[in-house]
């Protein structure tokens, strides 16, 4: 707990604000909420999340995952998942930092780390478990260099290695070779989620994606959905509704212009979608964000 104690301190030393906030080591992201926050939508990239003072829940399909102090998640593609956190007080403000994973660093210490035993375990792209003593010392490591600018370009990769190593050699270990692995069914559905990711708001079918990942439809709908939770339908579904959500925020534009942009031929049927996605009709959503920037940090 004194190693945990510790990783809040410095957190809550360099953010004083709520919101995301960006660090001198480049893939490392610091994140404050002294509030509840509303369910909010996001792509995750893969990266290593470390909570290191309030409860978050993320969703993805029709699973969801609980954060407390001491808890980190693992995601090993782009997934669209809703985030909320669920504890924290101005006094005792949510705190977390993300580690985005670099592929050429994790790739390289890959091959020096011996794969885990086999064990059977599900391909799912996100996980939450519990850290060890090793991952919070490492982690420790990586942010004393914050206040240490000096000694940061010198010991700051190596301590970002150390972590990367942790979770190599760790309960994570098969998994987090899929974000490098270039062989096998999870990598296919990786360049599946790729291909919807920079396409997503054309129209396109199962099979034309299979062919694209060299599947065939029905082993690309029952590894995508292990990996995501979701079909290839709903997961375009889900990165349209939160790129118009998105585009409302940001240029306020109307429901329709939204609905057209990112590939719907019906701003009734967006609606409706939008409205089972998020709770609440366009407009109303929009409007309760607008007014409530504090509710919106990104968890």
């Amino acid at each position: 707990m004194e190693r945990l104690a510790e990783i809040a301190a410095i957190i809550a030393g360099h953010v004083s604000k709520d919101g995301f906030h960006a660090t001198p080591i480049t893939r490392v992201t610091l994140i404050r909420s002294s509030t509840v926050t509303m369910p909010m939508p996001n792509v995750h990239r893969p990266q290593l999340c470390l909570v290191a003072q309030g409860h978050k829940e993320v969703t993805l399909g029709d699973r969801v995952f609980k954060y407390a102090p001491g808890r980190y998640g693992v995601v090993t593609h782009d997934l669209p998942v809703t985030g909320q956190v669920v504890e924290a007080t101005p006094d005792k403000p949510y705190l977390c930092l993300y580690l985005d994973f670099d592929p050429i660093m994790l790739g390289e210490l890959a091959l020096r780390v011996p794969p885990p035993p086999r064990v059977p375990s599900s391909p799912i792209g996100k996980t939450v478990s519990d850290a060890g003593v090793g991952l919070l010392d490492a982690v420790l490591r990586l942010l004393r260099l914050l206040d240490d600018p000096a000694a940061l370009p010198v010991l700051g990769p190596f301590a970002e290695q150390e972590i990367l190593y942790r979770l190599l050699a760790g309960p994570d270990g098969a998994r987090m070779r899929h974000v490098t692995s270039g062989q096998g069914r999870v990598a296919q559905v990786g360049r599946a989620i790729a291909w919807i990711g920079q396409n997503f708001r054309e129209r396109f079918s199962i099979e034309r994606l299979a062919v694209e990942v060299g599947m065939s439809p029905s082993s690309l709908h029952e590894h995508f959905r292990a990996v995501t939770a979701m079909t290839p339908l709903q997961f375009q579904k889900q990165l349209r509704l939160q790129d118009a959500r998105s585009l409302m925020l940001a240029e306020d534009i109307d429901i329709a212009t939204a609905a057209f942009r990112v590939g719907y031929e019906s701003p009734t049927q967006f609606s409706r979608e939008y409205r089972r996605h998020f709770g609440e009709p366009p407009a109303r959503d929009i409007a309760r964000l607008r007014a409530s920037p504090g509710l919106t940090v990104v968890a």
